[in-house]
């Protein structure tokens, strides 16, 4: 569930070149403030995955809206202390 989503929101993000010191900016529009740069498309594209899993972890515990990607979501799974 959380692989796929994260694959589906790199699928959705959008680079552009921005400066000479790190070139590369990437976001995923759907996701607000997920954001990242990096000196290569690559290194950007890792730490753009690094900021979405943060994004997604941060949110879960703030309970903040994750929104779904197409059919990916996510969905917090509580469990029952027993």
């Amino acid at each position: 569930m959380l692989t796929e989503y994260i694959e589906e929101a790199l699928r959705r993000a959008r680079y552009e070149l921005i400066d000479d010191d790190e070139p590369y900016y990437g976001e995923v529009s759907e996701l607000k403030g997920v954001w990242a740069n990096g000196k290569t498309l690559e290194e950007c594209r890792e730490n753009l995955k690094e900021v979405i899993e943060g994004w997604i972890l941060i949110s879960l515990k703030k309970d903040l809206p994750v929104p779904s990607l197409g059919t990916r979501e996510i969905k917090e799974l509580k469990i029952a202390a027993g």
